[in-house]
């Protein structure tokens, strides 16, 4: 039989890679933003999610987002204060030093009254990862269970349901408690829940600090009072903080 065209293989030496040349740029994007706007906000991020963090950029068409690899956002804030006065740049630095963990930047126009109250009143709700702190117990009754087709009855045994076909519906045949309050998701645990359709997560972004362009800084939260709530998405924060960087590049 003839090798098909299609059926070439690519050397992974080939494949390509954001490096050097795109870090420089965001670095020079964001000495770019801090001449550009008047206000800096670092953020910090609880239940990280790329598609709400989209439509955040998306209702803020006016400002920019940054959110990625601290230390390239570092670098970015060190590039800028080289071209700033001495007091200036000093304050600068003290917002570099405040992007630690699950952190971004805000360029904007906007005034710090106006940015608070907005996040203060802004949340989303969102399927929770593995390594979620719960907050309550969740305990799924015995029953039938009509929002599940037969299909995927083998899906939830594996999952640990304890499911049964009764008539082509599949039922739970005893009560089962997903977690306890306090507990830790398990990776099983949350795609239990997410198949339940419930989301217990809350998607929220907290004001940590402020800078303003005529040199003035403003610590608004101290670290000890941002700590996520164990949403365990640290290892896929890390694996998304380019592309979601580089999502609001286009932007």
């Amino acid at each position: 039989m003839p090798k098909s065209k299609r059926d070439q293989k690519i050397s992974l030496t080939k494949t390509d890679r954001k490096g050097l040349a795109w870090k420089q740029h965001i670095v020079e994007d964001i000495r770019h933003c801090v001449s550009k706007y008047s206000h800096i906000y670092v953020f910090s991020v609880h239940n990280m999610r790329n598609t709400l963090l989209k439509e955040l950029r998306t209702q803020w068409k006016d400002s920019r987002f940054f959110f990625g690899k601290n230390r390239i956002m570092q670098m970015g804030l060190g590039e800028a204060a080289k071209e700033l006065t001495e007091d200036v740049r000093d304050n600068l630095l003290k917002l570099s030093h405040r992007l630690h963990g699950q952190c971004g930047l805000l360029f904007t126009n906007h005034g710090k009254d106006v940015v608070l109250d907005w996040f203060k009143d802004y949340s989303a709700l969102e399927y929770a990862r593995s390594g979620h702190k719960c907050h309550e117990a969740i305990v799924l009754p015995a029953g039938p269970c009509e929002e599940f087709s037969h299909a995927i009855e083998p899906h939830l045994r594996k999952l640990g349901l304890p499911t049964k076909l009764d008539k082509g519906v599949v039922s739970l045949y005893q009560e089962y408690r997903v977690c306890e309050a306090g507990s830790i998701l398990t990776p099983e645990q949350a795609k239990i829940l997410k198949l339940c359709n419930m989301p217990i997560a809350t998607f929220k972004l907290l004001i940590k600090c402020l800078w303003l362009k005529t040199g003035g800084f403003e610590n608004l939260l101290d670290d000890t009072d941002t700590s996520d709530s164990g949403n365990g998405a640290d290892d896929e924060m890390e694996r998304n903080a380019e592309a979601a960087m580089e999502e609001d590049e286009e932007d």
